[in-house]
């Protein structure tokens, strides 16, 4: 599967690990994240990531998270189809830069997009399925025989 994971997942590591939900979704990012380096899954980069990543003030973050760009089999650069996607996407009520990330995931066709933002999570986008770590984990579980 091509997975796109957004800066939110991408930082859960370096939240409050005091909370249990946060703790949980870090664990099943961290295990995403073998399933890609394992190549049981497939990782998809944009130019929104790198973005995002670039506006880090945290030099070590920057440098993880530009690694995970090289790994990635696919890459996403901007175009006038993903600005007019992410501009549908926004009439949805969702941010700019999720919208931009949402249109991104489409573009490349991913099968999902792995967020822990609450504002992505729960809405329907044609396209693109949008996730959290845990569910995604599920999933997966049950597609491999593992519940």
């Amino acid at each position: 599967m091509l997975l796109y994971l957004d800066n939110c997942c991408l930082n859960r590591p370096y939240d409050d690990q005091a909370q249990l939900r946060i703790y949980l979704e870090t664990l099943a990012k961290l295990s995403i994240q073998e399933s890609i380096l394992s190549r049981r899954n497939l990782l998809a980069w944009s130019y929104v990531l790198d973005y995002e990543v670039g506006r880090s003030p945290f030099v070590e973050r920057r440098e993880r998270f530009l690694q995970w760009k090289q790994i990635a089999a696919r890459h996403c650069n901007e175009s006038e189809s993903i600005l007019q996607k992410a501009e549908e996407v926004q009439k949805k009520g969702t941010k700019v830069v999720d919208s931009l990330h949402i249109a991104c995931a489409i573009n490349m066709e991913c099968d999902y997009l792995v967020t822990t933002d609450d504002g992505m999570l729960g809405k329907d986008f044609e396209g693109i399925m949008v996730i959290g770590p845990l569910d995604f984990i599920k999933i997966t579980a049950k597609e491999q025989g593992d519940d």
